[in-house]
């Protein structure tokens, strides 16, 4: 049976400039677009950011950050919760793209052609080019096109992602179940790592086609395994 192994790695307070607290893939540790999770959830998913690290990101063959890969992620992320993915498509619009950036590539790589043609000079770029968008078709036209562009975006890598998910020898249609199980096992680990004060921790996630388990294993030998 084929069995993922992914690493993670928890700090009370990284040294991120943020001073978050919380878990990271070991993968992601040095990407300073990634903020170390808690096991909190929002309103509407069930599910906590690590998570969604975890399922949408790595096991879907994506890159840790960047607009591109995190509007695929955000479809996957719908596919098997159900949430629906414009208000966080919406988030990065106002976030970034409305101010001329762009993370993963160059903006202009990233903006759908027909918004680059309505640049006024096309020589521009960041948020210059932004602005010469907005005064030609007002900003609730760019903002729109943009959220729209990214949904799209996530469409066209939604079947690369699932082949790079079933590449892994699991069950795309069981990832919702597989969340819920992996939320529940991250939600113990951190209550453990809290409650014994530890500054630091290391271990790893095992997952096969209906069990999960998740591993500290330093500071001090831990584990707790769920079936989906």
């Amino acid at each position: 049976m084929t069995e993922v192994q992914l690493d993670w790695r928890y700090r009370r307070e990284w040294p991120d400039g943020f001073g978050a607290c919380g878990w990271k893939l070991a993968s992601a540790v040095d990407d300073p677009n990634i903020i170390a999770s808690t096991p909190a959830t929002g309103e509407r998913i069930p599910t906590a950011v690590f998570i969604h690290d975890i399922l949408d990101h790595a096991l879907c063959g994506l890159p840790p950050s960047g607009h591109r890969a995190e509007s695929i992620a955000l479809l996957q992320l719908a596919a098997r919760t159900g949430a629906d993915p414009r208000p966080d498509l919406a988030q990065m619009v106002d976030e970034d793209l409305l101010q001329g950036q762009a993370d993963g590539e160059l903006l202009e790589s990233l903006l759908p052609d027909d918004l680059k043609a309505q640049q006024l000079e096309m020589h521009r770029s960041g948020r210059a080019a932004i602005e010469s968008m907005i005064d030609r078709l007002g900003r609730e036209a760019v903002r729109s096109r943009l959220i729209e562009h990214l949904f799209e975006i996530g469409l066209a890598g939604a079947a690369q992602a699932e082949a790079a998910y079933r590449a892994c020898g699991l069950e795309y249609a069981r990832r919702g179940a597989l969340g819920l199980a992996l939320q529940r096992l991250f939600t113990l680990a951190d209550q453990q790592i809290c409650e014994a004060g530890w500054d630091q921790a290391s271990g790893l996630i095992a997952i096969v086609r209906d069990r999960c388990t998740l591993q500290v294993q330093t500071p001090q030998a831990w584990s707790a395994a769920s079936e989906y």
